[in-house]
Formats: structure tokens, sequence, C-alpha cells
């Protein structure tokens, strides 16, 4: 390749002769089905320790409502009316058909979670091959990169939507390469699927709703659809959300909603130029994080994919598929910042970095395009500008910290807000952009220097391979196992001898986690709450506070309750109506 292109200026893949041996043609397909299955039970493997919620109160309205969409009980859900999704639900549903404890149907939920988000491998193997035009040996390693980065692998040990949500990114974005590739009805159809696939999945779909909107508009007006293409680029997405509403309706009151919808608060928290400023230092952050993640292949095809914009000398596929894929960055991490301005309720977060982590595996790839396929000059510049975009990106945020932290302020930080920053910082409590910057531009330069010298370019894939590896490892000893270990009620409900069939309530004096993890167990009902000493006269079993000697301890024997059992320690007790 000429050292002047991109990894999109790379000439079409060689299509395989007809005299090919047909071993060979079996090998790729075969090693991507063996590689599918691995990567099941690897995330099943991680997620050996997980048997009860750690990631409220999301994972538990998502439960609930799979629960009362399988015919059981229903529950509360933390969502809203405007936001509501149930999409993952329907998903994981078929875990809680059938007679079963809830430590079996949460397995299930993870094994479906395991092969959905296993599929990246294979969809990435193809986006490497048709929008990147890489050699099969490079498609094949960049795809293993890509399938083990822990920004997608974190979410499939919990029910969670995230762990949909990257293959669904990959695969939309094969489909609109193909779309502009070859225009026609079904290409148009399977786009507008998989569109109408993220509104019923999560509420930042609205930002890929209104972006295949505009894609649409803008083919249009060109004239390089039709009306019928049109027409069926819209209606799968119509047909999409008529189906969250019919299952919405299903649910009827079975599943009763605890959030409030965004409105005054999101309009107060942005009607200064202070909440204008935290907005756009919140979309900067989560930015900056992307490229880190990706040890600074974010920012390189952010580089190539602008140049491609601005300079297109490589047909429209790509041009159209990158320029789709900068407005969804920018569109989701604008829109979280924004509903997240809204939420008053708690501290403000230093990174929330879970809405763009979808996105993290393609920019990765394509990064990892580039600097695979182009020449040296090439490379060097898209590097550079990745560099300074961790170099100023980390400057500015421990600017915004170190400003925060002289009001007197605390931004909150941890585990689920960026795992992975957590393990390539070495901090589980304290933000540090300084060190994330170092890790991204060391990761980079790094990279860069090996992929330079041809035959070290697979051995250094094999390297980040094995480094995403290891940082699934910390941080399944950083975050996950101290989240399990202070999240687990013991003993279990069945063994203190709440029976099937008792009607339970919850005291709001147990703590929330506990609370919510002791109400999964009973599957048979729903566990309401009780905020005062008097339980509702229709409980047979409750759970309430148990603290010895303190002010707050629930004593049961006042209102006809008998203990069963608990723990004191945990400050939970179960009582039973004499």
């Amino acid at each position: 390749m000429a050292s002047g292109g991109d990894v999109i200026e790379r000439p079409a893949v060689v299509v395989e002769t007809p005299g090919a041996a047909p071993a060979r043609r079996w090998l790729v397909p075969l090693l991507l089905a063996v590689g599918w299955a691995l990567s099941v039970a690897w995330r099943m493997w991680l997620s050996r320790h997980i048997v009860l919620p750690i990631a409220h109160t999301d994972e538990d309205s998502y439960l609930n409502t799979a629960r009362a969409l399988a015919g059981g009980p229903g529950g509360f859900s933390s969502e809203n009316d405007l936001l509501r999704r149930v999409g993952y639900p329907m998903l994981i549903s078929p875990a809680f058909l059938g007679d079963r404890d809830f430590a079996d149907s949460y397995r299930i939920v993870q094994l479906i979670n395991a092969m959905v988000n296993s599929t990246l491998l294979p969809l990435a193997y193809l986006l490497g091959r048709h929008l990147l035009r890489l050699r099969r040996s490079y498609a094949l390693l960049g795809a293993v990169v890509a399938a083990t980065l822990p920004a997608t692998v974190f979410y499939a040990g919990i029910a969670m939507i995230d762990t949909v949500m990257a293959p669904l990114v990959v695969a939309w974005l094969l489909a609109v390469h193909r779309w502009i590739t070859r225009p026609g009805p079904l290409a148009a159809a399977t786009v507008g699927l998989l569109v109408g696939g993220f509104h019923l999945l999560h509420s930042r779909g609205l930002v890929i709703v209104a972006v295949h909107a505009g894609l649409v508009l803008l083919l249009f007006i060109r004239r390089r659809i039709s009306p019928l293409a049109v027409l069926a680029a819209l209606l799968p997405v119509l047909a999409m959300a008529l189906v969250n509403e019919a299952a919405i309706h299903y649910l009827g009151n079975k599943v009763y909603l605890l959030g409030s919808p965004p409105g005054g608060s999101t309009f107060e928290a942005l009607a200064s130029v202070q909440g204008v400023g935290r907005a756009g230092a919140a979309i900067a952050t989560q930015l900056w994080y992307l490229v880190v993640i990706t040890f600074g292949m974010a920012g390189v095809a952010w580089a190539a994919a602008v140049r491609e914009l601005w300079r297109p000398r490589h047909g429209d596929a790509a041009r159209w598929t990158m320029g789709v894929a900068l407005v969804v960055t920018v569109g989701v991490a604008g829109g979280a910042s924004v509903i997240l301005a809204g939420i008053t309720g708690k501290p403000l977060d230093a990174i929330y970095g879970r809405y763009v982590q979808m996105l993290a595996p393609f920019w990765l790839l394509v990064g990892l395009g580039v600097v695979l396929t182009s020449g040296r000059r090439v490379v060097l510049r898209r590097a550079a500008v990745a560099v300074a975009l961790l170099a100023g990106g980390g400057a500015l945020i421990a600017v915004r910290l170190a400003y925060v932290a002289s009001q007197g302020h605390r931004l909150r930080y941890g585990g689920f807000s960026a795992p992975e920053l957590v393990a390539l910082t070495g901090s589980l409590r304290e933000m540090r952009p300084v060190i994330g910057s170092l890790v991204g531009i060391a990761g980079c330069l790094l990279l860069v220097a090996a992929v330079l010298v041809p035959r070290l370019r697979l051995p250094v894939l094999g390297v980040l391979v094995v480094v995403n590896l290891v940082t699934m490892q910390v941080i399944d000893q950083r975050v996950v196992r101290p989240a399990v270990a202070t999240g687990a009620p013991t003993p279990r409900v069945a063994d203190v001898g709440v029976r099937p069939g008792e009607r339970v309530w919850a005291s709001t004096g147990v703590h929330y986690v506990l609370r919510f993890n002791l109400s999964h167990q009973v599957t048979w009902a729903d566990v309401r709450w009780f905020g005062e000493q008097q339980p509702p006269a229709a409980a047979q079993v409750v759970f309430a506070r148990w603290a010895p000697g303190e002010a707050d301890d629930w004593d049961g024997t006042a209102y006809g309750f008998v203990r069963l059992g608990g723990n004191p320690e945990q400050h939970w007790a179960a009582w039973r109506r004499a």
C-alpha cells in the first residue's frame, strides 16, 4: 500500500478461486465456530462466582420484567414510562420458564448472555474482511482481540443489556456498509431491523434511530435509494417500536415503575454556562475513555475516518459507514451526558463509560486496520492524533477533578462506571486520568512500533489478546468478587425455612442490595416493601433489619412474628407470623 493511504484505501479482498481446497474453504468457519464456543465457555467461567445480581437496580429491573414476561410474578423496575424498553427482558425471559430456583434461572441468563455476546467474534471477522479489507490472518486475530475486549466481556456475566449492544453495533454497521455497496429493499430492511433492535433494547437506541432516519433521508435526497427502499428501511423500526408497546401492554401492572421521566431537572441542569460545561466535560471524558481502553486505536480510527469524510478517495460505502459511526459515537456520548445531568438524586460521576462501551470493539478494529495496512507515514500521523487526544484529554480531566476538589466536592468513581479503567490504572476509588493517558499512550506507541515491523504484526495482536485476558482477571479480583461478597445474603432464603407460596414482604430497613437479592430468591411472588415498624396484615413472612443493640433493630415479637434466622452481621432476619 502507498504510504499516504488509510486502511480503507486497501484494494478489494481477492476472492478464492473455485479450485481452492475444500479443507481450506471450511477452515475459517470452523475456526470461528470453535472460537465462539471457547468464547462462551470463557465467559461462563468468568461468571462462576456471580450467583446473584451485583449491578443494582438495572439488573433487578430486567430480571423482574423477564420473570413477568415468562408468566411469573412481577416486581419493580427503575425505568420510567418514556424510556422503558423490554427487548432484553424478552431475550432472557426463557430462563424463568418452569419451576426452578433463582440461581438456576440466573445461570441460564448468563448462558444466554455469553452466547449472544460471543457472536462478536464472527461479526468482527466479517467487519475486518468486508469493511477493512484485512487479510484472513489479521481479520481472525483482530476479531479475537475485539471479542476479548473487557468493555464487552464484562457485561456477559450479569443481567445487563450491554452484553448485547457491542455485537449489535458491529452487525448494524456491517449492514450499513452492505446497503451502501448494494442498495436494495432487502439490505434496507436488514439495516432497519437492526436499528429497530436498538430501539427495542435501550433508550440510547433513540440516537441510532435518529441517525438512521437522517441516513435514509440523505440517501433518498441523493437518489441513491428508491421509495420502496425507504419504506423497507423505516417499517422495521416502527414494527419494533410496536413490539415494545405490545409487550408493555401485556405486562400491565405486574411491573411497576420507580423511575422519573427526564424533564425539568434535565433542563435546569443544562440551563447555565456551568451546566453546559459539565455536560461538555462529560462528553469529552467518555471519548477520552474510548481512546484509553483501545490503547489509542479509537483515536487512530477517528483520524482516519475524518480524513475519509473530508477527502473521500475509496468508495462511498466506507465513507458513509465511518460517518454514521462517528455521528453515533458523539451522539451517544452527548445523549448520555444530557440524561445523566438531569439525575439530581445522586452525586455526579467522574466518568460513566457504560453507554459508549458498545462502540469500543468497532473503533478498535478500525484502528487496527489502519495500523496493520497503512504506510509508515500514515500510521505515524494517525498515532500522533491519538497521542494528542490522550494527553490533552487526560490533562483536561485532571484539571476538572482538581477544580471540583477545590470546591469541596468529589465526583463519584467506581467499578461499574469504567471497570477496565480501574484495572488499567490500579485505582478502584479514585480516578487517575494522567495514569490512564500514560497507559493509553504507551500502549499506542508500543503497538505502532511493533506493527511497523511486518513479522511482529501477528504476535502483537496475540499480545493484545493476553492483555485483555489479564485485564479481565484483574476486574474479576478487584471489582466483581468484592461486589459478590458484599451483596450475597447468607444464609439463603430457603435455608432459613421460608416456604414456597408464603406471602413475603421486606422492610426498607434492610440494605437495598441485600433486600433485592433476598427478594429474588422468592420466585413465587412479588416481594413488596414496607417502611414502617408495622408490617402489612397480608404479610406471612417479612425480611427486616437485625441489628442487636441498635435503635433501629426490628423486634418482630411485638407484632406477632417469630424469627426464623438471618445474619446479624449483614443486618437482616426473616420472620414468620406466629
